[in-house]
């Protein structure tokens, strides 16, 4: 079983950069998409930013030109970096891993809490 942890999360002044990280317990980002998504209560859970095995990044509107996705593979982790945060940038933050070689596979993290203060 593949487990992807989170780190980096916690609360932050409106204004501030955040810089959330995730590893997985295994060897598998070579062959996966990876992101992060976010949510909300009485939310659906939206995609925040996307990377690719081929290095393609895709962000969500309210994230973009001030979020950075980045993937080693090496170390099987992604990395996001969020600045200028707002208070509505206040989520759970989830790492997500798709295996798009082989069998298909997808993982989530547990999430972790992101608190932009005002």
């Amino acid at each position: 079983q593949v487990q992807l942890v989170e780190s980096g999360g916690g609360l932050v002044q409106a204004g501030g950069s955040l810089r959330l990280s995730c590893t997985a317990s295994k060897n598998i980002f070579r062959t996966s998409a990876v992101g992060w998504y976010r949510q909300t209560p009485g939310k659906k859970r939206e995609l925040v930013a996307h990377i690719t095995n081929g290095y393609s990044t895709d962000y969500a509107d309210f994230v973009r030109g001030r979020s950075a996705i980045s993937r080693n593979d090496a170390k099987n982790t992604v990395v996001l970096e969020m600045n200028n945060l707002n208070p509505e940038d206040t989520a759970v933050y989830y790492c997500h891993a798709l295996v798009t070689t082989g069998p298909f596979a997808e993982y989530w993290g547990q999430g972790i809490q992101v608190t932009v203060s005002s």
